[in-house]
């Protein structure tokens, strides 16, 4: 299965940004996990079909209401089988 590893810049810590990609994941039925940078950045890995990584993608570009996305770099890493999706 497609696997991506999108970085979400911005202020994108302490507003929730994790948990809210979690549920919108879920939604889309793509796994894999978020977690914070000591940067301030968030990275999300996620393995699901195309459509849905392009969705999520798209979601991730805003975030939650309280977010402020600056930038979302792609890159595809080699495919995962990940179960669920954790915040970490």
């Amino acid at each position: 299965m497609p696997t991506v590893r999108f970085i979400v810049s911005g202020r994108v810590q302490g507003v929730f940004f994790r948990a809210s990609t979690r549920i919108e994941a879920l939604r889309l039925g793509v796994s894999g996990h978020a977690k914070n940078l000591d940067d301030g950045r968030v990275e999300v890995v996620a393995s699901g079909n195309a459509e849905a990584l392009d969705s999520l993608e798209r979601w991730l570009r805003v975030g939650p209401p309280s977010a402020r996305v600056d930038c979302v770099d792609r890159r595809i890493v080699p495919d995962q089988r990940i179960d669920g999706f954790a915040t970490r």
